[in-house]
This record gives structure tokens, C-alpha cells and sequence, in this order.
């Protein structure tokens, strides 16, 4: 009999990270996918992203629709009260073995609560890490006590978990999904990228992408301000701009990347570049700029610099690629030159990715199909010594 493993997607970015796990899933005789997909993906402000997992040929079971058009600390929570209602009728339809999710996001933590109440066991991608200036610390932590298996990327997290007290066994270190991406994804070449984006690279090219600072009130506008501050000051260099997430104070950033965009013939912004566009451009750019995950996560892989701007990412394993900076222009600006600098990009030749050196998708469907499942709904305390 085989297992039926439902994932639950919400955005471009988690499903980038998903998707080989996801396809070795589908061609698996031992297990079954269920695929839920929710938030970002169904909205047409942020490209309706379903569309590239469809592309890639796997089935959508259910559209859970969560997102309200409001950014406001009030507008989120009523989506996330909409996500429970959304994802408790989907698990009772589709009565999955387990639960597979990624990350920290708070549509994930609508569709981990709702599956606690069903009594679905769940599967966690990613945990124990920190993220100090974001709320998704606190998700994140708090899916992972709602789980009942973890993957983790690193063995500092594989700890923390542990710390939390779930039980070690429970617990498996298989390093972190980006990598699988950049390992196994036949990416572009540079004139077939270019022709799909619409411009050519230039003399200089950085690929940046900056989301809210969720804990800091009213921070979202003047980061960017200070961001766009700096990067009009660059000459002889194209600006790819991806898109902030779906977070609290999001909008009024999109606006401001759009104007900028407008008024700046270097300056590029998509929607939704999706993964294979993104890990291409990550490898023909000439750095990271901004706070998302990535510039940690994939842009060591490629012997690429970071520049990690204010506390979203502030806790997490960083390789020597990434350059810590304010969020305020003149910071900025002295952390790009740095980027720039001979003495840097002669280092990165050296840099090693803490994140792994792939195979965590394959890992993580062996575990799916030998693990045992009996009693695995009931957890014990794991104390530490």
C-alpha cells in the first residue's frame, strides 16, 4: 500500500526548494503525492506561480485561497484564519499519511495547525533555524513543535531542534535544498537567459531581491528608500529585481521597485522570475544584494558574493561570501564596493557553502518510505542531558 504524501506549497521560492523532492515523490512506487498549493502561488499579483508546477508535470489536488489584498498585521491574520478553514476541508478530502512542508512562512503554519487537529503527522523542512528579524523565527519554531519529523541543513540546527526537545532519531541532518537545485538543474546559458529576460547583461550585474523586516513597525518603506538610495549611485551596472514576498508591509515596497524601475533604464523588475531563471541569473551576476535566504543559502555555491542587508536573515550559518551591512545607504554602498573589491572576489574562489553539498532530496525520500509511522502522532519530551 502506498503512502500518500501531501505537500503544501505557497510560494515560488518554496517550491523551487520543493520541487525535486516533490517529483522524486511522484516516481516513487512506495509513496503517493498530494499537492496543496496556497497564498502567492493562486495570486496574480505574484505572477500565479501554479502555473510552473503544472509546467513541470505534477498534479494540483486542491487550491487552498488564503490571500487577502491587504498587507496590514490585520489583513495577514484574517488570511491565516482563512488558510485553517481552507486546509481543513483539503485534509479531509484527501486523508494524506503525512505532511510535507518547508520553512516558516504563515501560510505553512495555517496548513501545520490545521493538520495537528486532523491528526496527519508532519514532515519539516528546514528547521531550527534563526531568523531574529522576522516573525518566521517564531513560526518556524512553532511548526517545528507541531512536526513530527525533521529535516534539518545543518548540524547547528539539527541541535537546536533536539534542544527544542524533539526526539534526536526523529531528527535527520541532510543538508540544505538549494544546493540539490544548483547541483542537478540544467540551468541557461547566458544568450537563452537573456533572451527570456528581455535585456542584456552588462559590465556589472547584481541580482537583488529585499523583503519586509516583519518585527521592525514601519521599517519597510525607508529600507527600501535607503536600498534604492544606493543602487541609483552605481554606474555601468543592471539591477534584476525580484519581488518581496507576500509579507506585512510588502506592497508599498512593490510600488516603490516599480517606480524605480521606471525611472531607470539599467534597472529590471520581475514578478516571479521562478527557480530555473533565478539560479541562472545567480550564476552570471557579479553578486547578491538584499535579505532573502538565497544570498546564504545558493549564492556560495556559485563562488558569489552577498551583501545581506539589516536583521532579516541575523542567526543564520553565513559562508564568508556574505557581507553583513546596515540598512542605510551609505552602508550599502561601502558593502558593494567591497563586493567589487579585487582582494574579496579573489577570496570567493575558496568559499565553502555551510549549507551542504546536496543530496538532501534524496535522502529525505528514503526516509519517506522506510520510516515507521506507528505511534509516530504521540511525542515525548526529549530532555537534554
Amino acid at each position: 500500500m502506498t503512502r500518500k504524501i501531501c505537500v503544501v506549497t505557497g510560494s515560488r521560492a518554496e517550491y523551487g526548494l520543493l520541487r525535486r523532492v516533490m517529483l522524486a515523490i511522484a516516481a516513487s512506487e512506495e509513496l503517493e503525492l498530494q499537492v496543496v498549493v496556497t497564498g502567492m502561488h493562486l495570486a496574480p499579483e505574484f505572477g500565479l506561480t501554479f502555473r510552473e508546477i503544472e509546467a513541470d508535470g505534477l498534479p494540483i489536488h486542491r487550491k487552498v485561497e488564503m490571500l487577502l489584498s491587504s498587507d496590514t498585521p490585520s489583513g495577514v491574520t484574517k488570511s491565516m484564519s482563512l488558510g485553517m478553514i481552507g486546509f481543513g476541508d483539503a485534509f479531509e478530502q484527501l486523508r494524506p499519511d503525512l505532511l510535507l512542508v518547508l520553512g516558516d512562512r504563515f501560510e505553512i503554519f495555517s496548513a501545520v495547525a490545521a493538520a495537528l487537529i486532523a491528526r496527519i503527522p508532519v514532515v519539516h523542512l528546514h528547521g531550527g533555524e534563526t531568523t531574529e528579524g522576522a516573525f518566521d523565527e517564531a513560526i518556524r519554531h512553532s511548526i517545528t513543535k507541531m512536526s513530527h519529523l525533521h529535516f534539518v541543513a545543518a548540524e547547528e540546527y539539527r541541535r537546536r531542534v533536539v534542544q527544542m526537545g524533539e526526539q534526536p532519531e526523529k531528527v535527520y541532518l541532510v543538508g540544505g535544498m538549494g544546493v540539490d537545485n544548483i547541483k542537478h538543474l540544467a540551468l541557461m546559458e547566458r544568450a537563452a537567459l537573456e533572451d527570456s529576460l528581455g535585456f542584456s547583461f552588462g559590465k556589472k550585474n547584481l541580482l537583488i531581491t529585499f523583503h519586509p523586516v516583519t518585527l521592525e513597525a514601519g521599517s519597510a518603506a525607508h529600507q527600501m528608500e535607503e536600498l534604492l538610495a544606493a543602487l541609483a549611485q552605481l554606474e555601468d551596472t543592471q539591477l534584476i529585481f525580484t519581488m518581496p514576498n507576500a509579507d506585512t508591509d510588502s506592497r508599498v515596497m512593490m510600488q516603490m521597485l516599480e517606480q524605480f524601475s521606471a525611472a531607470h533604464e539599467n534597472a529590471h523588475m520581475f514578478v516571479s522570475l521562478g527557480q530555473l531563471r533565478y539560479l541562472s541569473c545567480m550564476q552570471f551576476v557579479d553578486g547578491i544584494v538584499g535579505n532573502s535566504s538565497s544570498g546564504l543559502a545558493e549564492a556560495p555555491s556559485f563562488f558569489k558574493g552577498t551583501v545581506n542587508i539589516g536583521d532579516r536573515q541575523k542567526g543564520r550559518l553565513k559562508a564568508e561570501s556574505v557581507i553583513d551591512c546596515l540598512p542605510e545607504r551609505v552602508a550599502i554602498g561601502d558593502a558593494i564596493e567591497r563586493l567589487y573589491s579585487p582582494s574579496f572576489q579573489s577570496m570567493l574562489a575558496t568559499v565553502r557553502n555551510p549549507y551542504g553539498d546536496g543530496g538532501a532530496s534524496e535522502k529525505i525520500v528514503a526516509a519517506l518510505r522506510s520510516v515507521s509511522l506507528e505511534a509516530l502522532l504521540k511525542k515525548s519530551f526529549y530532555d537534554l542531558a
